[in-house]
């Protein structure tokens, strides 16, 4: 990707699926963190929907790096199995407990700051 994703520039599910691809190995963010990037403060709930349209992207999007905004995977039952969100965070270094990633603020990875504009 030549720039990051802008409001405008595609429709919102894609440009989710564009901030999504960037967030690094071992990372993870927010719905609201990426909606807020793009600019649509409050459309936490629709990421969340592109998250769990992105199954079904041509393109793989890692939608496992994306929980909410206590550290929670609210989306683990949208992946083939219900421990395959958390294998997955685990795999790069997550620590998870309980349905939540206990080292959320020290793997936090915010688009607004990373990528900025």
């Amino acid at each position: 990707m030549d720039k990051p994703p802008v409001k405008g520039d595609y429709n919102f599910f894609d440009n989710v699926f564009e901030v999504v691809k960037l967030i690094p190995y071992g990372r993870a963010t927010s719905y609201g963190a990426i909606a807020n990037y793009l600019g649509s403060r409050g459309s936490a709930r629709m990421v969340g929907w592109a998250m769990n349209a992105s199954h079904h992207s041509p393109d793989p999007v890692p939608a496992h790096r994306v929980v909410n905004r206590n550290g929670m995977l609210t989306g683990k039952h949208h992946f083939c199995s219900p421990d395959l969100m958390q294998q997955l965070l685990e795999s790069e270094g997550a620590i998870v407990e309980n349905d939540r990633i206990v080292n959320f603020r020290e793997i936090f990875w915010d688009p607004a700051r990373e990528i900025g504009f």
